[in-house]
């Protein structure tokens, strides 16, 4: 066994630091993003909201990594979140098949938004620091999970949209349509975990 040097023992207390707080970060955000989209009835911010639960999983996978948890079962975590995240895409695109369905109008949800927006931020900065730690400590997951940081970031975004063109231009589609992308992207990300 090869020892650690204290270089990498910085960089590893580094990443472990900015995993728990995207756990944190995710506990938080998805009680609120869906508590927020149950009130306002958006179905896309329930559903990122859920998606924020996945998140927590996967971060704490890297955690387990990182603190030199026994390798072969981390394929076993994989394919966990994979399925975690393939029953999520699943319900999420029959709720907003339903939501068009029945042509649900949600609410404006300016508590929802607001997480959105400070998601977008805390995402972008959490994911950049990922990148950076995860390439000078070569680790390929922690350069992933930023990765995936940013598209959570990114994800944030687009239902910020959707609940903007919502409460300004009554397009409640939008919030449906934003949900069956989170949907897609959900299962995308669930495949290749599953698949490796």
């Amino acid at each position: 066994m090869s020892r650690v040097g204290p270089g990498e023992t910085v960089l590893r207390r580094r990443a472990l630091a900015l995993e728990f707080v995207t756990i944190a970060w995710n506990l938080l955000e998805g009680v609120l993003a869906i508590v927020a989209g149950l009130l306002a009835g958006s179905v896309a911010l329930v559903a990122f909201g859920l998606d924020s639960s996945v998140e927590v999983f996967a971060s704490a996978v890297v955690v387990w990594e990182l603190r030199g948890v026994d390798r072969r079962r981390e394929r076993r975590a994989v394919r966990a979140i994979g399925a975690a995240y393939l029953v999520v895409a699943v319900y999420i695109l029959l709720d907003s098949g339903n939501a068009l369905r029945i042509a649900n109008r949600p609410e404006a949800s300016p508590i929802g938004m607001l997480l959105l927006a400070a998601t977008v931020l805390v995402m972008a900065v959490l994911g950049i620091a990922k990148l950076r730690v995860g390439r000078e400590l070569h680790s390929a997951t922690v350069t992933a999970d930023g990765r995936f940081s940013l598209v959570d970031g990114s994800l944030a975004g687009a239902v910020l949209v959707g609940l903007a063109l919502t409460a300004l231009l009554g397009w409640w589609w939008a919030d449906a349509l934003l949900a069956i992308g989170i949907s897609l992207l959900a299962f995308r990300e669930g495949r290749e975990a599953w698949i490796g």
